[in-house]
């Protein structure tokens, strides 16, 4: 078994919704990213791609790469969930915490786990979503972007 942490942050800018675990929200304000800026999803493949000891979500998806500018981040997490199956490794579970004043995610929260497990080809059981703020402190509480943190268990496939 592995065990890989990711992080990922963005500022909120101009928009109307944002994107958390391939869900779009409403928003009034969208997110500063060179992609879709999915916080979520981008924690969870900085997580797998540490487990997999294949470096990190600069390495694979460079912003200075046009390729991924606007890219939805679940195609980026199907990339990374194909180079993790290539060395014969599965997610066996993962933990995500969101972290911001607002929006509020509750009622977003299964469809994220839908979309993340769906993608991840794992059961939706075996994938927790969760939110919190900062209680007004930091970057985050002072509402001037949103942070995710992601922990996932990588096990052999048998």
């Amino acid at each position: 078994m592995r065990i890989g942490q990711g992080i990922d942050a963005h500022r909120f800018g101009e928009g109307s919704s944002i994107r958390l675990g391939g869900v779009d929200i409403p928003f009034e304000r969208g997110i500063e990213a060179h992609s879709d800026g999915d916080v979520v999803l981008h924690a969870i493949c900085d997580a797998m791609l540490g487990a997999a000891s294949l470096g990190d979500l600069g390495k694979h998806f460079p912003s200075d790469d046009d390729r991924w500018h606007n890219a939805d981040s679940v195609q980026m997490l199907e990339h990374v969930f194909g180079l993790v199956s290539a060395q014969n490794l599965r997610v066996s579970n993962l933990d995500v915490t969101v972290i911001c004043q607002a929006p509020r995610l509750s009622t977003h929260v299964e469809a994220m786990q839908a979309v993340i497990a769906a993608t991840l080809e794992m059961e939706k059981n075996h994938v927790s979503v969760k939110a919190t703020t900062t209680d007004g402190l930091g970057y985050t509480g002072r509402g001037e972007g949103i942070a995710a943190h992601a922990v996932v268990l990588l096990s052999d496939r048998g």
